[in-house]
């Protein structure tokens, strides 16, 4: 059964690089900073990057989330209840990324925990539960929200006073730009020809930021600090999600792997998860919260690094998906382009995630012991 465990954990990296991979780069996407295939290998690279540095960096987050202090120690080392939780939040999240849905592992794996918990020993520490999982992962999405609504106008401010200027652009064949005035009747032209735009090349034109600061570009600029800060949060993603995975390895007794050969394994198994199968979340991440531009996208993603990294350094178990997330909701409500309905769902499913967790680890549990 220990080896059955290592293909559950593989199960589950891939269940989490699917859902979870492609939360750093969405808005290199959403705002058309780069391609679709483009952010995703960035989100690949940067990521494995990050759960190799676990190794050094993130020893709490393992203790955290081998169970113990949460069950009875005396079940953290049964391959059975680790296969229940394993097996639990892996069928917990990939459910969602069916649905296009972005939600929590961290929240999957702590529900798969407190259900196989009650139905193995009747009980878990409740306290410890609040303060070690609840409290951060409730908390968390606020202080995205909040820091990014407070930086966001905070940096336009700034644009503002360096003589920065928005305008919008229209990429041609052979990726040059060309920037586009609007006529008074309503019609786009290029400034260059006066070429007038047809709605379909209309629908194609971008924001991007005309002028210089200390003689550099600034949309040149831009661009690379945005890859820089989608980077840091899929590193920072990497760093804090792997070792949870992992921790059910460790846990387990017989499977003889160290440490790092865990967290190698478990940070190939995301990455081959988001090249597969991060589609759907890309498209919700990405286009259905809300409309951004390149400054707008850059900001959310420097809160979410900033956050999870903190989180990492300090063994907090906080969620990416909830961090970037709230970043995403407090972007919409600054530029009032938020798609409430969709937030709502988002919402909904992470209401959700950690009872359905639960009650597949449970019921997993109580299907193993009675074919034993």
């Amino acid at each position: 059964m220990s080896w059955w465990l290592l293909v559950v954990v593989a199960f589950l990296a891939y269940a989490n690089g699917a859902n979870d991979n492609f939360k750093g780069v969405a808005t290199l996407f959403g705002s058309r900073t780069a391609d679709y295939r483009k952010a995703l290998w960035w989100a690949t690279g940067t990521t494995l990057a990050g759960s190799w540095a676990a190794a050094l960096l993130s020893g709490g987050l393992v203790r955290t989330f081998s169970g113990k202090g949460l069950v009875p120690d005396v079940l953290t080392t049964q391959p059975a209840f680790l296969l229940a939780v394993g097996l639990g939040a892996a069928s917990t999240v990939l459910m969602a990324t069916a649905t296009g849905l972005p939600i929590s592992t961290t929240h999957a794996m702590t529900g798969a925990l407190v259900g196989a918990g009650l139905v193995s020993a009747g009980t878990v520490h409740y306290t410890r539960l609040g303060q070690m999982v609840f409290l951060p992962l409730a908390i968390s999405p606020f202080v995205s929200f909040a820091l990014t609504a407070l930086l966001y106008p905070t940096l336009r401010g700034l644009r503002v006073r360096l003589g920065v200027e928005r305008e919008m652009c229209l990429c041609v064949d052979g990726g040059a730009v060309q920037p586009v005035a609007l006529q008074p009747n309503g019609s786009a032209v290029l400034r260059a020809t006066g070429t007038v735009l047809t709605v379909g090349q209309l629908s194609q034109c971008v924001q991007r930021y005309h002028g210089r600061v200390f003689g550099i570009d600034c949309q040149w600029m831009l661009d690379r600090l945005h890859y820089i800060s989608a980077g840091a949060v899929s590193f920072a993603r990497g760093l804090n999600d792997t070792p949870k995975i992992v921790a059910l390895l460790v846990a387990a007794r017989g499977l003889g792997l160290s440490l790092s050969a865990g967290l190698a394994m478990v940070g190939a198994g995301m990455a081959i998860g988001g090249l597969l199968n991060a589609r759907k979340v890309a498209m919700t991440m990405s286009e259905r919260i809300t409309t951004m531009n390149h400054g707008q996208g850059f900001t959310a993603n420097l809160v979410t690094a900033v956050l999870v990294m903190f989180a990492s350094r300090w063994g907090l178990p906080v969620s990416t998906t909830h961090v970037s997330c709230g970043s995403l909701f407090g972007l919409g409500t600054v530029n009032q382009s938020a798609q409430w309905g969709v937030i709502r769902t988002i919402v909904l499913s992470w209401m959700v995630t950690l009872p359905l967790g639960a009650l597949l680890a449970a019921g997993l549990y109580g299907t193993f012991q009675f074919l034993r």
